[in-house]
C-alpha cells in the first residue's frame, strides 16, 4: 500500500504518502484535494507544496498514478525528477 489513512475530522479524510525527496510524510485533506481512491496508484490533485515559505526546505510535488513529480523548486535532490510513490511501512 502506498498510502496511510490516518482518518477523518471536520468533514476531511486525511492520507498520508512517504516522501523520498523529503524523508518525511505529507498529507492530503480530501476533498480538498481531488482523490482517484487508489491506496495503490493514488493521483490527488491539485499540486502539494509543503513549506512553500522557506524554499531551503521547500518541497512542491504531483502525484499522478502512484509516481510523484518533484517540481523544479524542490529543495531536495530529487527536484525535477519522478519517482514512484514507496511502500507505506507502518
Amino acid at each position: 500500500m502506498k498510502l496511510h489513512y490516518a482518518g477523518e475530522a471536520e468533514g476531511q479524510k486525511l492520507y498520508f504518502f512517504h516522501c523520498p525527496g523529503c524523508k518525511a510524510a505529507h498529507g492530503f485533506h480530501v476533498p480538498h484535494w481531488t482523490f482517484n481512491g487508489s491506496m495503490e496508484a493514488p493521483t490527488f490533485t491539485p499540486s502539494l507544496l509543503c513549506n512553500g515559505h522557506d524554499p531551503a526546505t521547500r518541497c512542491h510535488s504531483f502525484v499522478t498514478d502512484g509516481k510523484i513529480q518533484f517540481l523544479g523548486d524542490c529543495h531536495h535532490a530529487l527536484a525535477g525528477q519522478t519517482v514512484d510513490v514507496p511502500d507505506w511501512d507502518a
